[in-house]
């Protein structure tokens, strides 16, 4: 395949990443879907709680702070028609971190 799909095609994904907010929590979900669902999504998923109760018996009360750090990467796209490097730049997400409020008081 030629290097220059290829790097299209990641270039979309992970500009399709960048773009793409992280959802909302749903009342239908718990504490932990929503965290397993935002560690899926490629977040590192920063955790605050008010209240001592089981993580079961928690409540979301906010998700918050997306952030993603992108960093452009100079990649070798084969040769042009005189023989010389044709270089292409790609942005490629770094990190991606996002906060989750739980309420775990125990109502």
């Amino acid at each position: 395949m030629r290097p220059a799909v290829v790097l299209a095609a990641i270039a979309t994904a992970m500009c399709g990443a960048i773009a793409a907010p992280a959802g909302i929590a749903s009342a239908q979900e718990s504490p932990l879907e929503v965290i397993s669902r935002l560690d899926a999504e490629g977040y590192n998923v920063n955790v605050d709680r008010v209240g001592s109760a089981p993580i079961e018996d928690c409540v979301v009360k906010s998700v918050r702070n997306p952030q993603t750090i992108t960093q452009m990467i100079r990649v070798n796209n084969g040769r042009d028609r005189d023989g010389d490097i044709d270089w292409d730049w790609v942005e490629v997400v770094v990190s991606r971190s996002i906060s989750v409020s739980l309420d775990c008081s125990g109502r």
